[in-house]
């Protein structure tokens, strides 16, 4: 198969979605359509004693919650199918953000019950800042939740995109029977089933009385006006501004019991972008390219703690990646290559000898990588748009046993190395203040360095608003600026200046007073906050 027709069959997405929406649901769903696993274990069920294949780091067995971004691949109609699982909690937010920069387009999460919600607002706007082009699964069906228009009018105006519904469900909660198919006028009859792959779909005139003798008279009716206006009032379905991310085609059904899931899946593999051309310092790069490049969007330590492992997750963007063969670290500057690269199934890994754009690879990392890294067959270039953001939280990291300083180090230097926090170093006394979106890291970071390093530590509080890098033309001022505020300066883990503003109002006051210095809220350096 040559390079072009292997790109043409990939599709590389992210699933996001509020928290307790059903995202880590859903994903397992479509893993057990696409046949990457037999039985579906429900996430929090008391009776199927399995948590969801996706989350496999311990805390997230514990909490049911997904923290950390799960890569998943699995053939279906002869397509490869990549999926990036996101943590739905705000907290981890900045982790989805960067996972956002690797996939092509999203599936979007949302509860029939609880509607649009902040994190489903705060992802989105993430999504139209690209133009991702995206897709919405309202979940929950078998539950009484809001009417289907109102959600529709709901997500168009909280979300700023059009809609336009590609199935249709009859009734909710318990008199749910099922969804009719706009997109290919079949209906689907609701049944439970939660952990196997049962279909009842069946192609369907639904002005026939078919309809009546399944559904009954009154909700055959219902779903037959309901489709006349739906058909009057919505654009019929063109996938142009689907792709340009202008128009997000809905779906409804119940992922615990593998409802509407197929058709989802079904639709997806017809309708979705293929891998796109993605942006560099220097130039856009397109799949086609005959040499290859890519980009390291996430890292994960210990994702196997019998072996200590350090993984890179690099997404492939053009030409096509050989197993054994030197790639350019343009960073570094220095030609590097992998004898053991794998593919992923949540924590099972499987031996990768090629990889073409859309696909994701993990790379044992040695501590040569940091997120946003590129590699190349040779040409000098970066890809942009993976920055780490400022902290809203701060915290100095306390030892509390001094014959695991080392351990802690390590700890603490693999674990902000993965992203899901930042590491600041004041030079008096060497104290590490650690920097977060969301207290519910702290909790993860102590937890894993604890069960993962032996390392034990506690956490105080620090009086810091904002963190801010610095740059200046001038070079003698800079360095001014960082002798007379030395109490107020850290550096990160690449040894550049940070300010840490104790509130708001000092940071104006002191934009405002060194006009020569940049402060920055991105460690690329590209937006200075404005006095």
């Amino acid at each position: 198969m040559s390079t072009i027709q292997e790109i043409s069959r990939r599709r590389t997405f992210a699933i996001i979605s509020h928290p307790d929406a059903g995202k880590t649901t859903l994903t397992e769903k479509l893993l057990l359509f696409g046949g990457a696993i037999q039985t579906a274990g429900a996430v929090k069920s008391n009776k199927i004693k399995k948590t969801a294949t996706s989350d496999f780091m311990e805390i997230e067995k514990q909490r049911g919650i997904s923290v950390a971004t799960s890569v998943m691949t699995f053939e279906y109609r002869n397509m490869k199918i990549n999926i990036l699982d996101t943590p739905g909690h705000k907290d981890f937010a900045e982790d989805t953000y960067r996972t956002l920069t690797a996939v092509d387009s999203v599936i979007l999460v949302i509860d029939c019950v609880k509607g649009v919600e902040e994190q489903t607002e705060r992802l989105m706007e993430v999504c139209r800042m690209r133009d991702t082009p995206v897709i919405i699964f309202i979940n929950k069906m078998d539950r009484e939740g809001q009417a289907p228009f109102d959600l529709l009018d709901e997500l168009e105006a909280k979300l700023n995109i059009r809609v336009r519904p590609l199935t249709w469900p009859v009734n909710m909660g318990s008199d749910f029977k099922g969804v009719y198919s706009l997109y290919d006028k079949t209906m689907n009859f609701f049944r439970i089933n939660k952990t196997k792959v049962e279909d009842d779909v069946v192609e369907i005139d639904i002005n026939t009385p078919v309809l009546d003798e399944k559904v009954g008279e009154r909700d055959a009716a219902q779903l037959r006006e309901d489709v006349e206006l739906i058909e009057g009032v919505y654009d019929s379905f063109d996938r142009q501004p689907y792709l340009d991310g202008k128009v997000a085609p809905v779906f409804f059904g119940s992922a615990v019991n593998n409802f509407g899931v197929k058709e989802l899946l079904d639709t997806f593999c017809d309708i979705s972008p293929e891998p796109i051309a993605r942006a560099t310092d220097k130039r856009v790069v397109k799949p086609e390219e005959s040499k290859f490049s890519g980009f390291v969007f996430k890292i994960h330590a210990n994702l196997d703690p019998r072996h200590r492992d350090r993984i890179a997750f690099l997404r492939i963007c053009s030409g096509t990646f050989e197993r054994g063969k030197f790639y350019h670290h343009t960073r570094l500057d220095k030609d590097i290559r992998f004898a053991s690269p794998f593919s992923f199934m949540a924590d099972s890994k499987s031996l990768v000898e090629e990889g073409f754009p859309g696909d994701v690879v993990g790379l044992y990392d040695t501590g040569t990588f940091k997120i946003g890294d590129t590699l190349t067959e040779g040409e000098d270039l970066q890809y942009t748009g993976i920055p780490s953001f400022s902290p809203e939280i701060f915290k100095e990291l306390v030892n509390l046993d001094p014959m695991k300083a080392k351990q802690l180090d390590k700890g603490i230097q693999q674990l902000t190395d993965e992203g899901v926090a930042q590491l600041f170093t004041l030079p008096i006394g060497n104290r590490k203040i650690v920097g977060t979106v969301g207290e519910l890291q702290f909790e993860v970071i102590q937890y894993r360095l604890e069960g993962e390093y032996g390392a034990k530590c506690r956490w105080t509080p620090m009086p810091i608003s904002k963190a801010c890098w610095l740059t200046s033309d001038d070079k003698r001022k800079l360095d001014e600026f960082v002798r007379l505020k030395g109490m107020q300066i850290a550096y990160d883990k690449d040894q550049n200046p940070v300010f840490l503003a104790e509130s708001d109002w000092i940071l104006r006051m002191n934009i405002q007073n060194n006009p020569d210095i940049k402060f920055h809220t991105t460690s690329e350096f590209k937006t200075a906050v404005e006095a």
